[in-house]
């Protein structure tokens, strides 16, 4: 997984310490399915997400990841939850925590494919036969399906 620039250098500066970021997550509509990627980090299955570039509006963020994660041209309807994550350690000791913030969006054009090395598989799937997923990917989707008003879940992803 490539480390945004920003965050480079920001660890040059802070080391392993705790970094607090804003992430997206992309959750894609076309009809009655939805856009997954397989994730190249855990094999994962997931929507879509990434994190804020800076100065980014993160609708944008959740566009452009689409884009380059999946090849698809999708727009972002609505703001659907607002999450916070556990702090995360990686293999190198570094860590990070996230705001969240869930998108709702609208397939425009596109076939899913792999379009960088974040992922190695990417395509629709039907809301009914969606593949197993970890619970905080799950929790996202569900969020943007609820529709409503901007879901406020102060309660910690799993």
């Amino acid at each position: 997984m490539p480390t945004p620039e920003f965050i480079l250098r920001l660890r040059e500066r802070i080391g392993h310490e705790a970094l607090w970021l804003v992430g997206v997550t992309a959750v894609v509509l076309d009809g009655d399915r939805t856009l997954l990627v397989r994730r190249a980090d855990s094999g994962d299955w997931s929507p879509v997400a990434g994190i804020v570039e800076p100065g980014e509006h993160t609708a944008d963020t959740a566009e452009r990841e689409v884009l380059e994660e999946a090849s698809i041209v999708a727009r972002v309807e609505r703001l659907a939850a607002v999450t916070v994550t556990p702090e995360f350690a990686y293999a190198n000791g570094d860590r990070t925590q996230y705001t969240n913030l869930t998108y709702l969006l609208r397939h425009v054009s596109g076939e899913p494919a792999v379009g960088d090395d974040e992922s190695t598989d990417a395509g629709w799937f039907p809301l009914d036969a969606l593949p197993p997923m970890p619970d905080r990917y799950a929790l996202r989707l569900r969020h943007a399906l609820a529709g409503g008003d901007v879901i406020l879940d102060r309660a910690p992803e799993p």
